[in-house]
């Protein structure tokens, strides 16, 4: 049977169908054929199924942040999750990582229901949160001491990790002695000290200006690579997506839904003065401009009600 997608989706698939062959997105994910019969793709490491989330204020209004979402993630994955503000990008990391609970709908780990913290999937937040009372490698062997493992696992992987990072010369140096860069590289080893199957990531490097933000880029791609793991990775940013991701899924506007996925079909390294980069980056954020003004409309209801 013919399914029918909304007028939204519709701009969508023919401004997709209006790209060049090489860049148009793999499929797009409409409300009408997901559920849990859903032919499209094969279940994941991580299967997101229908998970819907509502916030509910203490004035009693109802927030609808996610709405039907299905995401199949397969190992080794890098995917980057972009959207406009609100629609539900990190609540959805965090019902992943064990941290929230979905209203509905369930998140499967290894064909497991993840619904509480799991020792394979790790997390990075945007604040560096490392302690501040701990060096660098105190703070990068945390994980380990709660785990209560050998003084020698211990060292191996504190030793491991300042070499991946290259900070080695800084292992007995404190949080406030370093960049914010260099604070984040040690809260991605810290992550990756327990050897998680999957690492979340909710923009890490959004606190970050310009030029170092491309660089953390770069070093998180050269890490990655000497030590493949499932990535997860929220940002704002169009441009750092496209650099970074196997994947991209674009969120919709408040309930966040899944858009779109788009293969990210350029080869590593990959170059910003690149065609196919310009025409992929002005595809999403066309798409990302007309969530923003349903967005805003939202919003003005929500506030009048609010107020009245």
């Amino acid at each position: 049977m013919k399914q029918q997608l909304s007028s939204t989706n519709t701009q969508y698939s023919l401004k997709a169908a209006s790209l060049p062959e090489e860049i148009k997105p793999v499929y797009t994910l409409t409300n009408a054929i997901m559920h849990e019969s859903n032919p499209i793709q094969e279940k994941g490491l991580i299967s997101i199924q229908g998970v819907d989330k509502i916030f509910v204020s203490e004035r009693g209004h109802r927030v609808h942040a996610l709405s039907n979402t299905w995401i199949e993630v397969a190992e080794k994955d890098f995917i980057c999750i972009v959207g406009p503000s609100g629609c539900g990008k990190s609540t959805l990391l965090r019902i992943v990582a064990g941290l929230e609970q979905a209203s509905s709908g369930q998140v499967l780990f290894q064909e497991q229901v993840q619904n509480k913290p799991h020792p394979q999937i790790g997390m990075v937040f945007q604040q560096y949160s490392l302690l501040p009372w701990r060096t660098v490698e105190e703070n990068i062997i945390l994980g380990l001491e709660i785990d209560r493992s050998s003084a020698h696992k211990k060292k191996e992987t504190a030793e491991r990790y300042l070499e991946l990072i290259n900070m080695k010369q800084f292992r007995h140096s404190y949080p406030f002695e370093l960049s914010g860069g260099m604070q984040q590289r040690v809260a991605i080893a810290r992550a990756l000290a327990n050897d998680p199957q999957v690492l979340l990531m909710d923009e890490p490097f959004g606190a970050l200006d310009a030029h170092t933000r491309i660089l953390m880029q770069r070093e998180l791609l050269r890490i990655w690579e000497k030590n493949i793991k499932t990535v997860l990775f929220v940002t704002h940013s169009v441009d750092e997506a496209i650099y970074l991701a196997d994947r991209i899924l674009v969120m919709s506007a408040r309930p966040g839904q899944v858009k779109e996925i788009i293969d990210v079909d350029m080869p590593r390294p990959r170059t910003r003065s690149n065609p196919r980069y310009g025409q992929l980056s002005e595809h999403i954020l066309d798409m990302l401009e007309f969530d923003n003004i349903s967005q805003s409309d939202t919003n003005n209801e929500y506030f009048s009600e609010v107020h009245a």
